[in-house]
Formats: C-alpha cells, structure tokens, sequence
C-alpha cells in the first residue's frame, strides 16, 4: 500500500509541477529534478532503491516508442546521415576519449571500464528536444536533437554492454565490439520493423479504439524483448517499431485510433519521463553518502565530473563543425539543373515513347509494355520530384554557425544517463563513484544547459525561415486537397455512401457549386445524403493527401496537422450522423 501511495503522490507531483513549468516558461524536467533533491535531501524522507531493469526495461522502450511515433519521417529521412553521424560516430568516439581521460586519471579504473563510463555519460537525452520546440528554433534543428535522442541510446548501451563484457574478461577486442555492435543494430532493426508492421496491421484490423489502444501499449515491449534476448539491442527495436507505426498511422488507422495514440501516448510519457526525472533528484544525496563512505570526501569524482562534461562539450563542437562543413560542401555539389534537365527528359518520353536502343551484340533492346513504360516513368519522377524537393528543404532551411551551437549546448545527459550507470555491476569495486559522476554529469548538464538554453536562443537571435512559410504551405496543401474534392464531386468517381450506393446526381452538382461559392437554395430535404457525401469527400481528400506525402513536396507538420483536421471534421460528421439515427 505505502508503494502505491508513493506512486500516486508521484503521478500528481508530475502533474502538477509541468502544469507550474509551463505557465513559468520552464522545462518541466528541471523543476522535477530540483523537487527531487528538495525532497531528497530531508531527513524522515526514505528513498527506496531503484532496480535500473525497471528503468531500462520498463520505462526506456514506451519512452522512446513514444518518440518515435512522432518523429517527422520526411525531414529524418533527409538529415538521416548528419543524425547518424551524431548518434553513431560521436558516441563511439566521445566514449573513447572519456575512456582515456578517466583510465589515467581515476584510480583503480582500468580502460574497459573508462569506455563504459564515457557509454553512459555519451548519449544525449530528449528533454532538449521539447525545451527547443518550446522555443521556436528551425524545425530542422529540432529534428536532428530528437533523431540524435533516440539513436544514440542503442549505440551507448550496446558500446556499455561490450566494455563491461571486456572488463569481465580481463581484455578488450576492437574487433568483436564491432561484430557485436553489428549484429545488435541489424537483429533489432530486423525484428522492430516486423514487430511494428505485424502491430499496425493487427491493429488497422481491429478497428476498436480501445482494443487497438491496449495492443499499441505492448508493441514496445514486444519489440524490445526478443531482441535483448538474441543480444540485440532493444530500444533499437523499440524505435523501429515507433517508426513504422508512425508513418502506417495515417494509412491505416480510423480517426479514433489516431487520435486515441496521440493523448495516450503523449500521457505516457509525461508520466514516465517525469518520473525519471523525479528519482534523478531524490537519488542523488544516496549517492553522495556512498562515495563518501568510500573516499571520505567527493572532492576527486567531482572534479572529474566536471572535467568529464568539458571534454563532452569540445568533442562534440568539434564534431557538429565537421558536420556543418561537410553539409556545406555536398550542398555546394547539388546540381540543381541536371535534375530540372532529366525531369524534361522523363516528359519527352511520356510524349515520344521510350527510345530504342542498341543492346550488347547487337541485340534491340526489348521496348516495355504501356503499363511497364507507366510504372517505370512514374517511379521515376517520384525519385526525382523527392531529390527536388529535398533541395528546396536544404536551401530553405540551411544550416549556420549559430544552428551548430544550439545544437552543441542543448545536447543534454538525462534519463539514459541514469539508468544505464545503475547497471555497472556490484562487484566492480569503483561503481559508487562510477555512478555518482554520472549523476553529476547529467545533473549539471541538466540545470546548466537546460537553463541557459533560452538565453542561448535569444542572444543568437535566432529566426525561423520556415516560420513565415508555414501558412503559404498548408494554404498549397488545402488547394491540393479542394481540387481533388471537387473533381470527386464533379465526376462522382470514388464517391458512395457508407452502404455502397451512389449519391443523387443533383445532390453532386450542387454540391460541386460550394467550392465556387456557397450554396443559397435550402439543403434541408437532402441533409442526411449531405452529411454522407461530406465523409466520402473527407476520404478522397485523405487519400490524396496520403499521395501527396511521399513527395517530399509538403512538410511532415503540414501534412499531420491537414490529417487532424479531417479526422476532426469526420468524427463530427459521424456524431451528428448517429444523432439522426438515434432521433
């Protein structure tokens, strides 16, 4: 019972405390932390012990999928070679150089277990994300902090894995930490994005709102365990199962079901997220009291702590200025023109025909069928309307110096921070200090980075290219929308009532008239058939703009923020629609 009513008090505090953070203008996860100490460091408050498997296994994977179903699919996959970068390369080697930093200069830690420590110290936690969102920065640089939070979690935790495996065995081989490295993405990646599908199938079948809200809650798990138990990592699975669902959200799911996993999902984790932060506080004075039991003193594991968070910062400003170089340069190798050349290219042969051309001995070569020449002319004008499109993403939204040093001071430690240093086992004799620096880090780089973060901002001055183009955009988007409605409604084409029969032919011409101007004769003898014909409008118009997104040509926030609209549109339509059958 006392368990539960800690729980409880737990889930209100977070509640409470990010409702506070939010008229305050301040990230909810500092003041949890800040409570946390608060509360911590009375003297009648006893703070049970954590199991960190219920962090890693309970908390980590819904976090992340959490995240992930989010994540905008077209802007990551555009800055996917950056992010990688930044979730791969700068772990590892941010791991390395902590590793030697802390084999010669903290006693009794050889360099195995230094590269542990700089795992659990690299990866970066997604409460920068939310505080950058909150503050208008390019949702381009949004994307690459929440892409980088939820890679690099896998590359830290296998990297930890494969260093405290070496520190059991006495040696460290680069060789097999590869192999190892290579078989935990590519098993979790595998099996993630079976997972998901087979979920968002299973789920798009099950129709029931509820019902596919309760299988949604499991597909995190479902995804992570297999995965660890083949030595893979899990949360890699996790995220690959969050992406998947994701995107097969807006194909295959009702209006109920997308708008269920948005509320459940995001109370999920404020609860979890919140929580974390809420330990990190109360934990931290256990902590203190156990390396001072050891060293009779904090002065030495403080010291390096610090120093630990200075090496983080210059390492990874030094990487984020290589990136921002190379993105420079592949941006000054894009030819625009040698794509507009074979886009003109692509519609002389629409016109003409393909070509014939000589094959090898002489041979013609065979001239495709209608449907092939179709096919292939159609994929190839999608790959090229995507490259064009990709070019104006980049020029509209490139990348400066001052870009690069948000992205360097909101790379925060945090919840895998925690977690991942409670695993060091028991019987490495240095772990209260190993953990204690790794509270440190993530406390002080919490409170220092988070913090000042706004004042970063403001003093770069930052503005939003995209900020000014958003309305332009959805205003493009609602007229790719219009004009597929109303050719719908002009031709009756894909048009039925939910029982499959046709609608009136003078209900479809007068409504054709509303998209010119709206209508002045009385609709009320036709309302029912009305309202019908507004849901099947509403269907043609999704299905477009599902076409419409795998361009590139629209924004992920655009399309999400069109397709809550017309789910909103078509679950007030059904309401009134059993209003009327009740009546």
């Amino acid at each position: 019972m006392d368990l539960l009513l800690v729980i409880l008090v737990g889930v209100v505090a977070v509640a409470v405390v990010t409702t506070l953070a939010q008229r305050l203008g301040v990230a909810g996860p500092l003041l949890l932390v800040a409570l946390g100490l608060a509360i911590g460091l009375m003297p009648f408050i006893d703070v049970p012990e954590i199991d960190p498997e219920w962090i890693l296994v309970g908390v980590l994977p819904p976090l992340l999928y959490a995240a992930a179903v989010r994540l905008p699919a077209i802007e990551f996959r555009r800055d996917f070679t950056p992010i990688a970068g930044l979730a791969v390369v700068l772990v590892v080697v941010t791991s390395l150089v902590l590793g030697l930093f802390f084999s010669l200069l903290l006693p009794g830690v050889g360099f195995a277990l230094g590269i542990a420590l700089g795992a659990i110290l690299s990866p970066t936690d997604a409460v920068a994300t939310g505080i950058a969102k909150r503050l208008g920065i390019a949702p381009r640089v949004v994307t690459m902090l929440e892409g980088e939070s939820l890679l690099n979690d896998a590359t830290a935790l296998v990297l930890l894995r494969t260093a405290l495996l070496a520190v059991a065995a006495g040696s460290f081989s680069f060789g097999s930490a590869v192999g190892a490295f290579a078989w935990a993405v590519f098993i979790a990646v595998t099996i993630g994005a079976v997972i998901g599908w087979l979920a968002m199938r299973l789920r798009s079948w099950v129709r029931n709102s509820p019902a596919s809200t309760a299988i949604g809650f499991t597909v995190p798990f479902v995804a992570y365990l297999p995965v660890e138990h083949l030595n893979g990592s899990g949360l890699v699975a996790a995220v690959v199962a969050g992406l998947v669902a994701g995107q097969g959200a807006q194909r295959w799911f009702t209006p109920e079901q997308r708008l269920s996993d948005e509320v459940n999902w995001r109370t999920v984790e404020l609860v979890l997220e919140g929580g974390i932060f809420l330990i990190m506080g109360l934990e931290l004075d256990q902590i203190v009291d156990a390396v001072i039991e050891r060293h009779e003193g904090i002065g030495l594991p403080t010291v390096l702590a610090f120093g630990a968070l200075g090496i983080i910062l210059l390492v990874r400003t030094g990487y984020v200025a290589f990136l921002l170089w190379a993105g420079r340069r592949r941006g000054q190798r894009a030819d625009r023109s040698r794509l507009e050349s074979f886009d003109a290219r692509l519609d002389q042969i629409a016109e003409e025909g393909w070509p014939e051309r000589p094959a090898p001995r002489g041979r013609l070569r065979k001239t495709p069928s209608p449907q092939q020449a179709e096919r292939r002319l159609t994929s190839m004008r999608g790959r090229v309307s995507r490259a064009l499109a990709d070019l104006d993403y980049y020029q509209s939204s490139p990348l400066g110096w001052k870009h690069g040093t948000v992205i360097v001071w909101a790379g925060m430690r945090g919840v895998v921070t925690l977690a991942a240093a409670q695993t060091i086992p028991r019987t490495v004799e240095s772990r209260p200090e190993l953990i204690y620096i790794a509270f440190v880090v993530a406390l002080v780089s919490l409170m220092l980075q988070g913090f000042t973060l706004p004042w970063v901002v403001r003093k770069l001055r930052l503005s939003d290219p995209a900020e000014a183009s958003d309305s332009d955009e959805r205003e493009r988007l609602d007229d790719e929308l219009r004009t597929a409605a109303a050719a719908a409604v002009a031709t009756g084409a894909h048009l039925a009532r939910r029982d499959g029969t046709p609608f009136d032919a003078e209900l479809l011409q007068r409504t054709g008239l509303r998209y010119a101007e709206p209508p002045s004769e009385d609709w009320s003898a036709h309302a029912r058939e009305l309202l019908e014909l507004q849901l099947a409008v509403i269907e043609v118009m999704r299905t477009r703009l599902i076409a419409v997104s795998t361009g590139g040509t629209f924004s992920t926030a655009a399309l999400r923020h069109r397709m809550a609209e017309l789910d909103a549109d078509q679950l007030s339509l059904e309401l009134r629609l059993r209003d009327d059958d009740g009546a």
